[in-house]
């Protein structure tokens, strides 16, 4: 069975959280749901962000979602992709040392990496986009950039791959970032 590690943390966006991680379950993968500081057992709080005809998405309370693996006993040799959920939860998820070394980690040994929405501030972050293409939300494209990636704008239901790494600018995109991210973990 294959294991996948996401990372989350409050205020991350319902949907690019509970969707991955209910639909990586159901066709057989672990999923091991973490938050830096926090524990199994522990929630996050989810927020639900739409898209209205505003200039950006707007945000509302979303759900409590449930974290079954304690943070502090998260070592990367068990697993076999990371998922980057979205929202806020990148903001400051992206302070934490230990995610960065493990996105590093994730990165560099080719093992699948997805990112959605506000992902990619954690892979900016970590300083890993240098010569990578990726799509994010359009906020974050001048974050991709400053990194050394390139930002690509894509439909808001679209995917971008490059070797192991795929993302997807928001939620609307969860169909594309699980099949292209389902299909680089069937590769290994």
């Amino acid at each position: 069975m294959k294991k996948i590690l996401m990372i989350t943390g409050d205020f991350t966006e319902d949907y690019e959280t509970m969707v991955p991680f209910q639909t990586l379950g159901v066709i057989g993968y672990q999923v091991d749901a973490v938050c830096p500081d926090k524990k199994a057992g522990e929630y996050v709080k989810t927020a639900i962000h739409d898209f209205e005809g505003d200039q950006t998405y707007t945000e509302k309370p979303g759900h409590l979602f449930q974290l079954n693996k304690s943070f502090d006993e998260v070592e990367f040799d068990d697993y076999d992709g990371l998922f980057l959920t979205g929202g806020r939860a990148p903001e400051y998820i992206r302070l934490n040392q230990k995610v960065l070394s493990l996105v590093k980690c994730f990165m560099k040994s080719g093992k699948p990496v997805a990112a959605i929405c506000h992902g990619a501030q954690v892979l900016a972050a970590a300083d890993v986009l240098c010569g990578r293409t990726l799509t994010a939300y359009p906020a974050v494209g001048p974050d991709v950039k400053l990194a050394g990636g390139t930002y690509v704008e894509v439909a808001p239901d679209e995917s971008v791959v490059d070797g192991n790494l795929v993302t997807s600018p928001a939620w609307p995109g969860n169909t594309a970032i699980l099949k292209e991210f389902i299909c680089l973990l069937e590769q290994q």
